[in-house]
């Protein structure tokens, strides 16, 4: 039986190389193995050792999903330290509140969040970390606090919840007792793989993200862009057999699924399980075969997506927990379950409901004590009083109604419960969001349209559903492209209610003015280039739409921007270039290596005799920029390259030609335009290009750049955009700087000289340099782009 833990992390040695965590680091994968993970988690503990951090005393986390994450905590947990983390989400100030109640010895976390804190280790730093290793701490118990979580920064003086490793071993314990009969079972499907969507800050994100993972030696893939097509990209590629989200991520797959497929779901309801499969098929393909369930929790599940998922032949779990409960309270079983309800009550849990059908809570699960003006302050009730509504029937499952304090009570004395109206809003095919809150005693909804237009039909629609006294008769249309949401998708009623009453929403001008670091200007968004860019991948990550590259390139205005949003959904335009991985396979890789090997080096040799500098070869994967002066730049450069880079490059060529080349058009003549298809199979077989296009949809080629370097391909690029025959070398341009940034790699400057006569055959003025490689900075897009084009006028001012 475990006594604390701290000796998950013994589970972690045992599980050796089998991988531990997946994560995104800008547009890379980061693979952390359980064997890793332990080490970095003594090595951790060892700092805290080293600067005297003991027990008792408290470390700050607060940065991305990760193994240096989940290290950081261990570490505290091994030296008996207490860590409080913090919500990503979270605002600086409430950062601040925080720090100044627990007095953290030591804050880590991402270096953005760092700024303005002192007694710091960044994330990004943990390769300084001690080389040796310390264990856990003698005379650690369950009855140690573990860590304390703060939940909200609302009032002056935040309230922490302090867990015990007694409260999380009190869901653990079982859990892992009844494991061990299925485990056998379980290597059929080894590994299991989490896709992880929530911040491990909060409850529910550290159940399914550190604990349970460790007791099967699972893979958890942590991501945080909750774009529908990346996510089912990634539960595709990556073969993901779980999907931990909150009930808004599911809703947004859903909306995905309902646009992208011809889905008929009532049809279907009556199916059996293979039929139902068989029907769905095309789904099930596009999220790949061993994809089986779903897992939610940080809020409710509406009745009707959950039906959707199950219709789909999809399992869906879910079950109701809050902070002071340290895990669930209740789950739905997969196999049995009572759609609409949050399931029934575990073991080692006792509920009660109040004459107001609130949920009292008592077990080794509830937390006991708090942090509250800068000391540990224990609680003496017996019983924790939720502030949940609940009904429960006769199989003892559990029905939830909503939060006491948001309940309407009309003049006759009744009681409205806002998600019973929200419920039936949502049930309208046009209402994307709704919110119900109280105004003067009667309920106001705020509503999100999926397309402009009257809601009037949909309301009344809703009504039907509802009685006589629950009826909505006042609404607006909230003018945001989405209602405000915290960061696991819970609504902001509190939010909903000050924009009902005259304060305007600030949704879209608060993303704007973090980008720019100024007001938002409805006549004009103040953006660059980049800042659209930055602007487009936060409204897309915030939202879960994605924008039209094509209609986005339109928007001027906050006004454009609102219009383009509210009828968001099914992208008008289709990204035409195609983005190939067949070229990495090793049978392709070989072929290519011997092109190169005996065919492309010796002609370069023989027909260019080119002058190369070379370097050592780079050991791990590099951006590779280049002045671009012909186009036989790409052999030219892969003739000087050393043989263990030049064997393994992709190589980025402008989308538009590439295009021209695939569709066979636009190439000067009937006969080019025939040859077009066929060229572009050995360009792409032969040199392993890709499209990057100038105009819209390169955040597609940055991608398809970052899982080229996951394979171990160095990428090279032309920052200048088009040839200079002059030899005058133009400007780069920003969005070298900006993949720069996003790869997180090394840089290797390359200059080509000798060729602005255009006398080039055995002229003996071709010369390539390659420069030393530039560690990567973490610079702005601006000034990293500034940084590589000075590597390379300074090969070219040695040239010449």
């Amino acid at each position: 039986m475990r006594l604390h833990l701290a000796s998950l992390v013994d589970d972690f040695k045992r599980h050796g190389d089998q991988i531990a965590i997946v994560s995104r680091q800008g547009l890379r994968k980061e693979i952390t193995s359980y064997r890793t993970l332990a080490n970095l988690a003594g090595r951790f503990a060892a700092l805290l050792e080293s600067r005297g951090i003991v027990n008792g005393d408290r470390v700050l986390i607060w940065g991305e999903n990760g193994a240096p994450w989940i290290a950081a905590f261990f570490g505290c947990i091994l030296r008996g330290v207490i860590p409080v983390p913090i919500d990503l989400a979270g605002s600086e100030s409430f950062a601040q509140k925080v720090a100044q109640e627990v007095d953290p010895k030591l804050v880590t976390g991402n270096h953005q969040q760092l700024k303005s804190f002192k007694n710091t280790l960044a994330f990004e730093d943990f390769d300084t970390l001690p080389l040796t290793e310390m264990g856990p701490i003698e005379g650690l118990t369950e009855s140690d606090p573990l860590q304390i979580v703060f939940t909200s920064g609302t009032t002056a003086e935040p309230k922490g919840v302090v867990h015990t490793h007694a409260n999380i071993l009190a869901s653990l314990r079982p859990i892992e007792q009844e494991m061990q009969k299925y485990l056998r079972y379980e290597r059929i499907f080894h590994p299991l793989r989490f896709l992880h969507t929530l911040p491990l800050s909060h409850v529910f994100g550290q159940f399914m993200g550190i604990w349970i993972p460790a007791l099967l030696a699972a893979e958890v893939h942590f991501e945080s862009r909750l774009v529908p097509s990346d996510l089912i990209e990634t539960i595709h590629d990556e073969r993901i057999s779980v999907l931990i989200a909150v009930p808004r991520v599911l809703e947004l797959l859903q909306t995905y699924l309902l646009q992208h497929f011809q889905l008929n779901i009532e049809k279907a309801k009556g199916f059996p399980a293979w039929r139902r499969w068989w029907e769905f098929r095309a789904v099930h393909k596009a999220f790949g075969f061993k994809f089986w369930a779903l897992i939610c929790g940080g809020a409710t599940l509406p009745e009707n997506i959950e039906r959707f998922w199950n219709t789909l032949g999809l399992v869906v779990i879910q079950g109701y927990g809050m902070t002071e409960t340290a895990a669930l309270v209740s789950l739905n079983h997969p196999f049995h379950a009572s759609q609409g309800s949050i399931g029934k009550v575990l073991p080692g849990r006792e509920i009660r409901l109040g004459d107001d059908g609130e949920i009292l809570v008592r077990g080794a699960t509830v937390s006991k004590a708090t942090w509250q003006n800068g000391k540990l302050q224990t609680q003496s009730s017996e019983w924790l009083a939720t502030g949940d509504l609940a009904s429960q029937d006769e199989s003892g499952n559990l029905k939830f109604r909503g939060r006491k304090k948001e309940v309407i009570v009309t003049a006759a004395g009744l009681n409205i419960y806002p998600d019973d109206l929200e419920a039936a809003l949502l049930k309208q095919p046009q209402i994307k969001a709704a919110a119900v809150v109280e105004v003067d005693g009667e309920p106001m909804a705020a509503l999100v349209l999926r397309q402009p237009g009257d809601p009037a039909a949909s309301v009344q629609a809703a009504n039907a559903d509802l009685a006589g006294y629950q009826q909505i008769r006042h609404w607006i249309v909230w003018p945001d492209p989405d209602l405000p949401r915290t960061s696991t998708g819970k609504i902001l009623r509190r939010e909903v209610a000050a924009g009902l009453q005259g304060k305007a929403p600030n949704l879209l001008t608060g993303i704007i003015e973090q980008i720019t670091g100024k007001a938002a200007d409805s006549e004009d968004l103040r953006l660059d280039s980049l800042g659209r860019v930055e602007l487009q991948s936060a409204i897309e990550s915030r939202l879960g739409v994605e924008m039209d590259d094509a209609a986005y390139q339109q928007v001027r205005t906050l006004g454009d921007l609102r219009g383009l949003l509210s009828g968001s959904g099914k992208p008008d335009s289709r990204d035409e270039n195609s983005y190939p991985t067949w070229p990495w396979s090793w049978i392709q890789n070989g072929i290519r290596i011997l092109f190169i090997e005996l065919v492309m080096r010796p002609l370069v040799a023989i027909l260019g005799n080119p002058r190369a500098d070379r370097v050592e070869a780079a050991l791990k994967p590099v951006l590779i920029v280049a002045n671009h002066v012909s186009v036989y730049d790409v052999p030219l450069i892969l003739y000087a390259l050393p043989g263990r880079m030049r064997r393994r490059v992709a190589v980025a060529m402008a989308g538009e030609m590439i295009l021209n080349f695939r569709k066979a058009r636009n190439l000067g003549n009937w006969f080019l335009n025939l040859c077009g298809p066929p060229a572009y199979f050995l360009m792409t077989a032969l040199f392993n290009v890709f499209p990057l296009p100038q105009l819209t949809n390169f955040r597609k080629s940055f991608a398809h750049a970052g899982r080229a370097m996951d394979r171990g391909y160095h990428v090279l690029v032309f920052p200048e955009g088009r040839r200079t025959e002059d030899a005058i070398m133009h400007s780069f341009q920003k969005g070298s700087g900006m993949l720069w940034k996003e790869l997180q790699c090394d840089a290797v400057p390359v200059y080509l000289g000798g060729m602005s006569t255009g006398k080039w055959f055995r002229s003996g003025e071709l010369s390539i340099r390659v420069g030393k490689p530039i560690p990567f900075r973490d610079l702005d897009a601006a000034e990293a782009t500034q940084v590589l084009e000075e590597a390379v006028r300074l090969l070219q001012a040695n040239t010449d």
